[in-house]
């Protein structure tokens, strides 16, 4: 009995916790929006950016990654533009502590 009052307790504890302020589900969807549309509105004004990245769609994720990797390597505007898109998101990210997946944290 008293392990399931622990529980209990510990679940209500859990479900009452105040998020970080900036970091609620509308928060994150506001700036994901932001950087989506961010994004669309440099690839369509960067044709070559759009096409290189297109070129991409239906290769392996090792090939793609390193495709990805040469192309900013050999293209720093391309990436610091990019960089500085994603930057809201990535703030986000450490600043709620939200989690990235490695295969694009290691691309961009």
């Amino acid at each position: 009995m008293l392990v399931t009052g622990g529980v209990l307790l510990g679940a209500t504890g859990t479900a009452s916790a105040e998020p970080i302020p900036g970091c609620t589900a509308g928060d994150v969807t506001a700036v994901a929006t932001g950087v989506s549309a961010g994004m669309t509105t440099y690839l369509f004004t960067h044709p070559d950016v759009n096409d290189f990245l297109t070129s991409l769609q239906g290769l392996s994720k090792s090939d793609a990654k390193q495709k990805t990797k040469d192309y900013l390597a050999a293209n720093p505007q391309v990436r610091d533009e990019l960089n500085a898109i994603r930057q809201p998101g990535v703030d986000l990210r450490n600043r709620c502590n939200i989690p990235l997946k490695a295969e694009i944290a290691s691309v961009i």
